[in-house]
Formats: C-alpha cells, structure tokens, sequence
C-alpha cells in the first residue's frame, strides 16, 4: 500500500468540495498495538464497559470456531473453509454495530459476524459440510447467505438498502467484502447505485493485504482503498483494522449516517489474514515469514484483552471460564451438526420442475439407491 504522505499529497490536489468525504490519512486508531487508549477519543468515543466484554467473548469465541472449522476441513468433515484468524475485530464490530432489523450481507470468510448475528455454530458448520440454503434463516437473522462470488452481496446489500427507503423504513444493510472485490465490476455498480439514489448502505472493506495470493499493491494503484469511495462521492474511512474501537465506532457512526438519511459510507478496515486463504492453500508460496510474524503481534484479541486486564473489566480466572464455556458450546455445536446429517444426493432434483420429467425422476430414484 501507499504511504501517509501520498494520501495526503493525492488530498492537497482536490477541490475543498472534497473534503467531507476525505478519509483520514493513516489508519485511525484508537487502541494502539500495546492495548493502551490513544488521543482518538475526540473522534472516537469508547463504547460501554458491558458491550466491550462483550465483545471479547464473541472475538475469543470466533477465534476458536475458526480453530475448529480448520481442523474439521483438514479431517474431512466439512468442506474448504477459509479462515478469518486475524480479522476478528472487523468481523464483531460490523455485526455489532447493527440493530436487530437491519440486515448484514457478509462473504464466505466471515463465519464470525455471521455467527454474533445469533446465527448458531451448528448452522454455519452445516453450510460448509455442504448443507444447503446457507442452513440458517437470512430472514429470521436479517442475514443474507454467504456469498463465495466476489462482490456480488455488496448489489443485494444496496438494492435491499434502497427498497427499504422507499417503503419509508429505517432500515440499514452492511455489506462485507476483501480488498480483492474492490477490483470487481459489482463493486463500482454497487457503490456508484448507492451514492447516487443515497441508499442507506455501509460497505467494509476487509483489507487484509491478500487477495487469494495477490498482495493489494499489484491489484491497485491508490494510496488507499477507502480513497475510492471519493470518486463515487461517499463518504470515506480508513481505520486500524486489527483495533475494536476503532472499526466499531466507524461502522456505528456510519450507520447513523445513512439512517439519518445522509447516504452510504465506504470503510476500509487494514488488517492481515493470519491463516491461508483456505484450507486448500499453501501461503508459504506467497508470505513473506518475516512479515506475517511482525502482523502476530498486532492480534486485534490479545491488544483488547490486555486493555480490558488493565481497566479492571477482565479478572482473574474470567478468560478461563470464557474458554470453558466456549469449548462446550462448540462441542455441543459440532455434535448437533453431526447428527443432523448431510444433504441427500436426491435433494438436487429438487424445486427444478413443476412437473418432473420421467427422465429426471428415472435419475433420482438411481441416485437415491446409489446407482
């Protein structure tokens, strides 16, 4: 990526016009790598001591979900599952950002936000054993499926976004996505639709430095992704990827932005997948070692515990409890996703014909007695 000062030498050359929608010129942070509070408090107010435990549990949970869906994958009881080891703070601010009646449209990467959406652990291991229908209700939960295309949930998360304010709901989507969507067509139809009907839509750019094996600076020239939001004329933000506060409060105040009727806001979130692509991925190919063992020691879970050890909000003995806790709720969580089976082989006949032909119900009885 870019330097600060190319950002900045790239912002002195626009009209003033420009200036609302300018992102900062580095990453805001709030909690710096160290857990300890920066001078951000101005622009970014810390949220409740409840909310940010909170918080913690759900990032600690989603890391070892993440633990488990990999050695899952590994044995062969569910599927490829792309890792999200690294980016748990993008993941829980975003979902929790939100009220209960606005939706999220996240990406394949990101089981975690799914799951703080009150989706269970059960139904988002079923998806990736090859379950169908994303196994979970999208409108129970205000949660769309899953999407494994590229960008494509940022236009459901714009068109639902904008039909909700014609019907004169106050209604929110957020939408999910990689630095490797940004280079996708959907991308600029979604973010240019958006900007010009004011659709009430969040997009949170997840830059975490790959796209499959593409580092961001050969699939773009910008000093920054969020730089693009400009052109589109939204409103920008560059933000700490691996800091809770820092993407919670951007994402919360880009919410009431577009609630208020003020349009969507593009956020990018710059932080660094620790895991491969997924479980079909060899990254030594492609990581520097060096440089994934300097991102380790910017874990967005250990910088937040240790702010909340120093703040009195985690006490001894609490993280041992939460892990206690979180180990049997996802071995209770694998045990009903077990139990419920997969998909019959039969089911792919099915909701295709009105009225089947004899040839296709000549093939689902073959497959039904494995022939």
């Amino acid at each position: 990526m870019g330097t600060n000062t190319d950002i900045a030498e790239v912002a002195s050359q626009w009209p003033s016009a420009y200036g609302k929608y300018l992102p900062a010129e580095s990453p805001v942070q709030y909690l710096d790598v160290d857990g300890q509070l920066t001078e951000c408090t101005a622009r970014y107010p810390r949220p409740s001591d409840e909310r940010l435990v909170q918080m913690h549990r759900n990032m600690v949970l989603g890391r070892r979900f993440d633990q488990q869906a990999t050695a899952l994958s590994k044995q062969g009881r569910v599927a490829v599952y792309p890792s999200s080891r690294g980016q748990e703070a993008c993941q829980i601010a975003a979902a929790m950002s939100l009220r209960s009646t606005d939706w999220m449209f996240p990406t394949y990467r990101d089981s975690v936000a799914v799951h703080a959406r009150g989706v269970e652990a059960a139904e988002v291991l079923r998806s990736f054993a090859g379950d169908w229908h994303s196994c979970y209700d999208p409108a129970a939960h205000r949660t769309a499926p899953q999407a494994t295309p590229l960008a494509t949930q940022l236009l459901h998360a714009t068109g639902l976004a904008y039909a909700e304010s014609r019907r004169g709901h106050d209604t929110i989507a957020l939408a999910l996505c990689g630095d490797g969507s940004t280079s996708e067509g959907d991308f600029h139809e979604a973010l240019n639709f958006a900007a010009v009907f004011k659709a009430p839509v969040v997009f949170l750019v997840q830059n975490n430095g790959f796209a499959i094996s593409v580092p961001t600076e050969r699939q773009t020239a910008a000093p920054s992704l969020a730089l693009k939001g400009i052109g589109y004329g939204l409103g920008s933000e560059l933000v700490d990827g691996n800091d809770l506060f820092a993407v919670y409060e951007a994402a919360r105040r880009a919410v009431e932005r577009a609630r208020a009727g003020e349009g969507p806001t593009l956020i990018e979130s710059r932080t660094y997948r620790m895991g491969p692509h997924n479980t079909a991925d060899d990254p030594t190919r492609y990581v520097d070692p060096d440089e994934l063992e300097a991102n380790r020691a910017l874990d967005p879970i250990a910088r937040l515990r240790t702010y909340l050890e120093d703040a009195g909000l985690l006490e001894a003995g609490t993280e041992e409890r939460i892990r206690t806790e979180i180990e049997q709720e996802l071995a209770d969580a694998l045990a009903a996703a077990e139990a419920h089976g997969g998909p019959r082989a039969a089911q792919i006949f099915d909701h295709v014909y009105a009225e089947e032909p004899a040839r296709v119900t000549e093939q689902r009885r073959a497959s039904e007695h494995g022939i």
